[in-house]
């Protein structure tokens, strides 16, 4: 029997450390411990795990090997990963994001990088 891998959640300022058995989706670990990774309306509306929709994006750190199209546009350009497209088989750390709408990011204060309208 194998052990479980550590899976650090980084929420609200807080951590929780959650054990993940080995080829678990992210995605649906945290969402079986309650924690989303959707914004206001993907929560109701979104494509179920596979990786059609977007939206439910966190930064992993180490980031896993780019193995899907999404991956390697967020492994060359930054954006958070895919948890539905996250097989666990490693311990990781993850940070949940705050978004709103669909699954865009909450720009955080004094940062203009993700504000489309100033070219950043």
């Amino acid at each position: 029997m194998s052990e479980g891998v550590p899976v650090t959640v980084v929420h609200d300022d807080n951590e929780t450390v959650l054990e993940a058995a080995p080829g678990t989706v992210l995605r649906d670990l945290l969402h079986e411990h309650g924690f989303s990774v959707y914004g206001t309306a993907s929560r109701h509306a979104n494509c179920g795990g596979r990786g059609l929709c977007g939206t439910c994006g966190v930064k992993l750190t180490p980031p896993p090997e780019p193995d899907h199209w999404h991956d390697r546009a967020a492994a060359r350009f930054g954006y958070p990963r895919l948890s539905c497209c996250v097989t666990i088989n490693k311990p990781m750390r993850v940070q949940l994001l705050e978004k709103h709408v669909w699954g865009q990011l909450l720009p955080r204060r004094g940062d203009n990088r993700n504000n489309p309208t100033d070219g950043g």
